[in-house]
């Protein structure tokens, strides 16, 4: 992942409800959930629904498929680790010892990289 896609998909999650909205499908796992599904458990008028759903699509963030009349929404887990990795690739690569337990390794299962 490079810096450009990193930072579309963190300004996707940088409103409160595309985050909930993401945090609903990474709960649910690859099954997703229906748009009017999503609606009711967050309360989000359909609009409003489909307007967070698309930033998160153009972002890469989710994936969408068509199931008769209904859009399901699941959460683009590669995507997800792609980002994860990017963001913990250098972890305590400056040799800081004081984070050393929690930086083994990256999300993706990489070893960190050392200075």
């Amino acid at each position: 992942m490079n810096s450009k896609r990193a930072v579309s998909a963190l300004a996707a999650l940088a409103q409160e409800s595309r985050l909930a909205i993401y945090r609903l499908l990474v709960k649910r796992g690859p099954k997703g959930f229906a748009a009017g599904e999503i609606a009711d458990r967050l309360g989000i008028a359909g609009p409003t629904l489909s307007f967070h759903l698309k930033a998160l699509d153009h972002a890469d963030l989710v994936v969408v498929r068509r199931e008769g009349r209904f859009l399901y929404y699941s959460a683009n887990f590669d995507r997800m680790n792609d980002l994860l990795a990017f963001l913990t690739e250098n972890c305590c690569g400056q040799g800081t010892w004081a984070c050393a337990p929690a930086c083994q390794s990256t999300a993706a299962g990489k070893p960190r990289k050392s200075a």
